[in-house]
């Protein structure tokens, strides 16, 4: 096997979770060639994949929405770029129309997508000449992983891989001393999945007594009044710049702990190996959440608020791993 393509086209936080079937992959088949294909909107994360060969990407997400011409001629150019190589294999681990037709594009005899009961959109099943197993009975990330292992011919083995490899800060658009910081993901894509702000305000006072710097990141003008009414009731707590992509990402490397509603950057602070609590309200952890011992856990039944003290609970269980008070900057993602 040479060449293989994973289509995988958004969001940011299943993407990130899609990652370790890169390095399985390579683990199964070494020398083997991985391209990925993503909108471009969220094509920014698969660059940090070390084991990613060939990144591409077209603007699907802003051309649906703006029909712009210049859109339109982006993603002709990107399928032309899609189809310079022949793959072995493509494997289409998302599932929808837009996924289907990306795989469909790509030379190859060989396209691998999910069942139908297992489809987001079920007319997606014409792009494929080969179907995925049931759905296995875990959660969304690892039935990637089984998903594209089925496809090649290769076992899973042993915990994800992330790999990734963020750019170096040529500027700091923010600052952290030598206390420790923890980054309060407070904001969500629907309010239905927000935690109170009062119960952030209660968590911030309590590690804010501990030590704790809190900082609040914030990506529209809703979410920094959100965040100025808890820096508001917190001591110290700092509300950042609006930052990019890359720079959230780096500054969650800096932090020492990383608590947040299940979000895409969340996803990403357990796959830069951040200590990180991720607080479900209207969802459930079952097939989404976050699990690795002493570093990450998820909390919420999707049935009820979580509470202060369990939230408390779980910083404490993500504090108390190995050397979790000495870490305090810059972790590498293995």
């Amino acid at each position: 096997m040479k060449r293989v393509l994973i289509v995988k086209v958004t969001s940011l936080g299943d993407i990130v979770q899609a990652l370790p079937v890169v390095a399985d992959i390579k683990r199964a088949y070494p020398g083997v060639q991985v391209d990925w294909a993503a909108d471009e909107a969220f094509a920014e994360m698969v660059h940090w994949s070390t084991g990613v060969d060939r990144v591409l990407s077209a603007p699907l997400r802003r051309f649906k929405k703006a029909r712009n011409w210049s859109d339109l001629k982006a993603i002709a150019a990107s399928i032309a770029e899609l189809r310079a190589y022949r793959y072995d294999y493509v494997v289409d681990i998302h599932g929808v129309y837009k996924s289907a037709i990306i795989a469909f594009l790509a030379r190859s005899s060989r396209r691998i997508g999910y069942q139908s009961q297992d489809l987001g959109e079920r007319g997606a099943a014409f792009a494929y000449t080969g179907r995925f197993g049931p759905r296995p009975n875990c959660d969304a990330w690892h039935g990637m992983r089984i998903s594209a292992s089925q496809a090649l011919g290769y076992e899973v083995e042993g915990p994800p891989v992330y790999n990734l490899r963020l750019p170096d800060a040529t500027t700091q658009p923010f600052s952290f001393g030598s206390e420790p910081v923890v980054a309060f993901f407070h904001a969500t894509s629907k309010d239905d999945k927000k935690w109170p702000a009062a119960h952030w305000i209660e968590t911030g006072l309590e590690l804010s007594r501990r030590g704790f710097r809190i900082v609040l990141p914030w990506g529209s003008p809703g979410e920094r009044v959100e965040a100025e009414q808890i820096a508001a009731k917190v001591p110290g707590a700092t509300i950042l710049p609006k930052l990019s992509v890359t720079e959230i990402a780096q500054m969650i490397d800096a932090c020492s702990l990383i608590v947040g509603t299940d979000t895409g950057f969340v996803h990403l602070a357990h796959a830069l190996q951040k200590r990180t609590v991720m607080i479900f309200v209207a969802t459930t952890p079952d097939h989404c959440g976050i699990d690795s011992p002493y570093r990450s856990i998820s909390i919420g039944d999707g049935r009820s608020v979580p509470t202060v003290n369990a939230a408390l609970d779980a910083i404490d269980y993500v504090h108390s791993g190995p050397n979790a008070l000495e870490e305090s900057h810059g972790s590498a993602a293995a």
